[in-house]
């Protein structure tokens, strides 16, 4: 019983349909309860941990960095290291500014937008997560705002909507708003359940906002260095004015940062745009940057991702053996199920897709199985660079009686 924690819990996304859950540790891909009982984890501290729980190379560093103190007050020396290490993965974004979480970071890109384009608007996609603050939370995935809209365009003063993969509605934004200081995108609209964007539809955004003179800020706090060691934006052929990384970063350790080109970071040195934070790029969040990044440079990525395939094979292949149909959109570190046969191709779709009881169903007969996942419609099975192929194997079989499970229990 919790007496003194409102809810049990400090985030409403750790809360758990079913029995109570209170982990005791964690180690690579596992966490084990308050029982000893271990579990394979696919949620990895929402995205936040893609070696795996307390890597060695990690904690160590971040040991280090505890002994010689966590909160000079001044500077310090692996503030610059930490940052020409993720400036060296970024292109031409090669000017960094710390902060202490993903929603922050995000902030303080609007905020630097804001400063250098001299407008007042940001305008972020209906159903994308660019953060848990006020004038962010906009329209997040599951909001009233983020449902189908018409010609009343949700807008809270500060941020505007758009629909994602809709290049006419993006036309009609700049259209009918002249204010508009930047445009926000995950490259894979991740949380309203790994969304990809239909082809062209980012290269249009781009040239749309770049042809009216706002930025474009690429949300890659949680894509970020999943794909591959840098930024999805890139990957995917765009080249954002900014971008805003954290959790794979920092592999568990609370650290987040802006990048962007020189001439508009150049905001935050002229005095245009204000930061602080005591917290902000602190010796322990700069020293398990720096030893994420390292062992992130020596990750065979191509294989961590086929690996992953291979579990979202597992998972169709599950359903169908017990007569039932679902899909998967995402990749192979970061995916969403859904139940039915075709994978949404927006979030209208993916809205009339989610199914809580199905999601809460598969969360309850995985976790029988020593296996959890995020029990929401939008949540996402996340695996790392510690997930062997025994733990897939695990995970599959795991998958494949869960399946036959609910299909009687379905059928009871």
């Amino acid at each position: 019983m919790f007496t003194h924690l409102v809810g049990g819990i400090s985030s409403a996304g750790r809360a758990l349909p079913g029995r109570a859950l209170t982990i005791a540790r964690a180690a690579g891909p596992y966490l084990w309860d308050d029982e000893g009982r271990r579990y394979i984890d696919t949620a990895l501290g929402f995205g936040g941990t893609v070696l795996g729980h307390a890597h060695p190379a990690v904690t160590a560093a971040c040991e280090r960095a505890l002994r010689d103190g966590p909160l000079p007050a001044f500077a310090h020396r692996a503030e610059e290291a930490a940052a020409a290490a993720l400036a060296a993965r970024a292109g031409p974004l090669t000017r960094v500014a710390f902060t202490n979480s993903g929603s922050e970071a995000v902030h303080l890109a609007c905020r630097v937008a804001r400063a250098v384009t001299g407008r007042s608007r940001v305008a972020k996609m209906a159903a994308g997560y660019d953060g848990w603050y006020d004038e962010q939370a906009l329209g997040n995935a599951g909001s009233a705002e983020a449902r189908p809209f018409g010609n009343a365009r949700p807008d809270n003063g500060r941020m505007v909507l758009l629909r994602h993969n809709d290049e006419a509605d993006t036309e009609a934004l700049f259209a009918e708003r002249p204010d508009i200081a930047a445009v926000i995108v995950e490259p894979v609209l991740a949380n309203a359940g790994c969304i990809p964007a239909r082809a062209g539809y980012l290269e249009h955004l781009q040239e749309t906002a770049r042809r009216h003179g706002a930025l474009l800020v690429a949300d890659e706090v949680l894509m970020g260095f999943r794909l591959g060691p840098g930024l999805a934006a890139h990957r995917f052929g765009l080249d954002p004015d900014l971008a805003t990384v954290g959790k794979a970063i920092g592999s568990g350790i609370a650290v987040a940062a802006v990048l962007g080109r020189p001439d508009v970071m150049a905001a935050l040195e002229d005095g245009r745009a204000a930061r602080a934070g005591t917290y902000s790029g602190n010796p322990l969040a700069c020293a398990a940057v720096l030893a994420t990044l390292s062992e992130l440079e020596r990750q065979d990525y191509p294989a961590f991702l086929e690996r992953g395939e291979g579990v979202r094979g597992a998972v169709v292949a599950a359903f169908a053996a017990a007569g039932t149909q679902v899909s998967t959109t995402g990749f192979g570190s970061v995916f969403t199920v859904w139940p039915g046969p075709v994978p949404p191709a927006d979030y209208a779709a993916a809205l009339a897709a989610a199914d809580p009881a199905f999601t809460a169903r598969l969360h309850g007969a995985m976790r029988e199985r020593g296996v959890l996942l995020m029990p929401f419609p939008f949540g996402r099975i996340y695996l790392s660079f510690a997930h062997g192929e025994a733990d897939i194997a695990a995970t599959a079989e795991a998958l494949a009686a869960s399946a036959q499970a609910m299909a009687g229990s379905a059928g009871a």
